[in-house]
């Protein structure tokens, strides 16, 4: 009776395991937001036609997929694009080696931290667009000032993440460093900048978006190309249409930059996934 028992227990037991088990969503997450994108898009494209709602107003989505082609296929969306890529990434990689550099200095010594980092925060309370003007005037209408501007966005999250990071970092660790006799370099490339890296780079994550952000504030306070100098053009033709179409070009470019940066971090920080 009792083996009868523990036989009907062992095949039941299987069976609440399967009744237990989550059930597998049918659609997934990725098809429920593109259902989503398509379903929003046609709302949009009926809405327009059906209120016959002028184009300099709200374009349809038709029209800026035209705009956009058109823009893409006689090139002039493309030069606009390298312009603008390129003064977006230098800019970010500017902000990404000084900002790690400030940070580990700030949190590496104390006198460093009391005499720099207030200033550091002054300079970033100040509006970007406020001394958007100076910077095209000492650096010119070039690259070169656009470059600056993006930096000085993009730097003040990879800053305080990096002291984050590094003030973060285990005692116990510190202490055993020092009770082997290693030194304040050999400290932190062992133990603090790997303990730090995560913090770098949610850093990075957050400056790689604001310095796409900070490179159309510089095109639009003063420039002779780019994707911001672009929608400055298309706001004087009342062109919104075309307006749109820079606009979905630059959340594509955000995209493309975030999963870039997404991948690095994989590889990089293959112990923290």
């Amino acid at each position: 009776m009792q083996i009868e028992q523990a036989q009907s227990a062992t095949i039941a037991a299987p069976t609440r395991s399967r009744k237990n088990r989550p059930i597998r969503p049918f659609v997934s997450d990725t098809a429920i937001s593109v259902l989503g994108f398509l379903a929003l898009v046609s709302i949009w494209e009926g809405a327009v036609s059906a209120f016959q709602v002028p184009d300099f107003v709200l374009p349809a989505p038709s029209a800026i997929v035209t705009s956009l082609f058109q823009g893409l296929a006689s090139g002039v969306f493309v030069r606009n694009f390298l312009v603008t890529g390129f003064q977006t990434v230098a800019g970010f990689l500017v902000a990404a080696l000084v900002g790690t550099a400030l940070g580990a200095l700030v949190a590496q010594f104390a006198i460093v931290e009391r005499v720099v980092y207030p200033w550091l925060v002054a300079l970033q309370t100040l509006p970007k667009i406020a001394i958007a003007p100076l910077i095209i005037i000492w650096a010119g209408y070039g690259i070169g000032s656009k470059v600056i501007i993006v930096a000085l966005v993009a730097i003040f999250p990879v800053l305080v993440n990096t002291i984050m990071g590094l003030k973060s970092c285990d005692r116990g660790k510190l202490d055993l460093m020092r009770s082997l006799g290693a030194g304040r370099w050999e400290t932190f490339r062992v133990v603090q900048l790997p303990n730090a890296l995560p913090f770098i780079f949610a850093g990075l994550n957050v400056a790689i978006v604001m310095a796409i952000l900070g490179s159309i504030v510089g095109e639009f306070v003063g420039s002779k190309s780019g994707l911001g100098n672009l929608i400055l053009e298309a706001n004087f033709q009342f062109d919104v249409a075309r307006i749109f179409a820079v606009l979905v070009l630059l959340g594509l470019f955000g995209v493309l930059l975030s999963q870039i940066m997404g991948f690095v971090q994989r590889r990089l920080l293959f112990w923290n996934k």
